[in-house]
């Protein structure tokens, strides 16, 4: 559904879920997501009911992931960079060591 205009000429490299994703320098992290193909973000807490970006400007947090290992951190505003780590599925929580990639 999500394509880009042209091609990305040096791609930084992130990992979600344990796998590796090219991103380009000034994505956030929820463009590198849905560019990806990888969605939900997350499930809410209470019915399970999948959520992504949808305001793509900060005010729903429905795109809520985990970062490098903090919870809770809004996809369309976090800016990639290199090597960054991020977890989807869960309910934005802090990550434990056994739950790192």
């Amino acid at each position: 559904m999500f394509r880009r205009l042209h091609e990305v000429e040096k791609p930084c490299r992130v990992v979600v879920d344990g796998q590796p994703v090219a991103a380009a320098p000034g994505d956030t992290v929820a463009t590198a997501l849905l560019l990806a193909g990888i969605g939900p973000f997350r499930r809410t807490m209470r019915s399970g009911t999948p959520r992504a970006a949808y305001c793509g400007m900060g005010v729903c947090f429905e795109c809520l992931v985990a970062i490098d290992g903090v919870g809770n951190r809004q996809a369309c505003l976090e800016p990639v960079r290199d090597g960054m780590v991020i977890v989807t599925g869960g309910q934005g929580r802090h990550l434990k060591d056994e739950d790192r990639p």
